[in-house]
């Protein structure tokens, strides 16, 4: 008895062999997707001269080394000057989009080796951005209190969660409604290479996501939706659709401008939560795990004790009184 796999009635479109098209729908993350697209449309921009250009259907399979180095000091060159990481991750899209030009056969596995064989920009800078103060923080969510709209509570919610899990602004709005799980007080999350991790929630954060649930109903769907001027939550087929990581963005934003806050974005809500959970004592591999680093290397350069012990060092120096010298 031989076994025959079912033929689905109708296959998934193909971009055909366009290794620009192929690595993009590789991407499981939609904002993974928009931020290699755009790396890989500055890069096309860049080879043609055109400002209008795209990545797609441009002939990636004819690069050799001297090209690859070549974009490299493109885009080390640019005005004002990119930040290392930016660099870095154009390099990441190039050597992916090359990966799959050898993957459909448009390149031999020796062309796509040497054109991938380019140094990534070394750096040490500090992550950049900044704490939470907890008095801003505590202003933006009583600026959601006095917002009795769909808003309000969906917004304190967010700010808490964020505050309380450190997530990247992409995965909280991927959160649907059955990652929740309000007896353990936890989220699964999906983070960077479709890998999950679950997270917990403070008891204040829960209450502020319990009462955004009550208005937003138990519908299966995104956890955190879109609210329409109307006031009524963006869904589709009758279920809450996601929000963008820009929407997320602008939420914190707004809350905090709205409150007379400083300034601060997602990332620094999660620069936040690491640091937070290091100055009480968490060990570097829990923190490392609750954040979804793939290198504690990474996570340690949130450790701010370092910087508090030097700063703590330069203060028991003490700068001699002024007086003249005497004779």
């Amino acid at each position: 008895m031989s076994f025959v796999p079912a033929v689905p009635e109708r296959l998934p479109e193909a971009h055909g062999a366009d290794p620009y098209r192929v690595y993009l729908d590789s991407l499981a993350n939609g904002e993974s997707r928009r931020t290699m697209r755009g790396c890989l449309d500055r890069i096309a921009r860049l080879l043609t001269g055109d400002p209008a250009a795209t990545g797609s259907g441009q002939p990636w399979h004819l690069l050799r080394y001297e090209h690859t180095t070549r974009i490299r000091t493109l885009l080390l060159e640019q005005s004002p000057a990119p930040s290392p990481s930016h660099v870095n991750k154009h390099l990441v899209a190039l050597r992916r989009v090359l990966r799959e030009a050898w993957r459909l056969g448009l390149m031999t596995a020796e062309e796509h080796a040497r054109a991938c064989d380019l140094p990534i920009v070394v750096h040490t800078r500090l992550p950049a951005g900044r704490h939470v103060p907890a008095e801003g923080m505590g202003a933006a969510l009583a600026g959601c209190d006095a917002d009795d709209s769909l808003a309000g509570r969906r917004d304190a919610a967010v700010l808490a969660v964020l505050y309380s899990t450190g997530c990247r602004r992409a995965e909280l709005a991927g959160l649907a409604l059955a990652d929740y799980d309000r007896r353990e007080r936890s989220l699964t999350v999906l983070g960077k290479g479709d890998k999950q991790r679950m997270v917990y929630l403070t008891a204040e954060a829960t209450a502020r996501l319990d009462a955004w649930l009550l208005v937003r109903g138990e519908t299966p769907g995104s956890l955190f939706s879109p609210i329409s001027r109307g006031g009524r939550i963006r869904a589709r087929d009758g279920r809450p659709v996601p929000m963008t990581g820009q929407a997320v963005a602008d939420i914190v934003t707004r809350r905090l401008a709205g409150a007379g806050a400083a300034p601060r974005t997602p990332h620094d809500f999660r620069r936040t939560f690491i640091g937070e959970l290091l100055d009480a004592g968490v060990d570097l591999a829990t923190t490392q795990a609750l954040v979804g680093h793939a290198s504690p290397t990474t996570t340690a350069r949130y450790d701010r004790r370092p910087e508090r012990r030097r700063r703590e060092a330069v203060d028991r120096l003490r700068i001699p009184d002024a007086r003249p010298l005497t004779g």
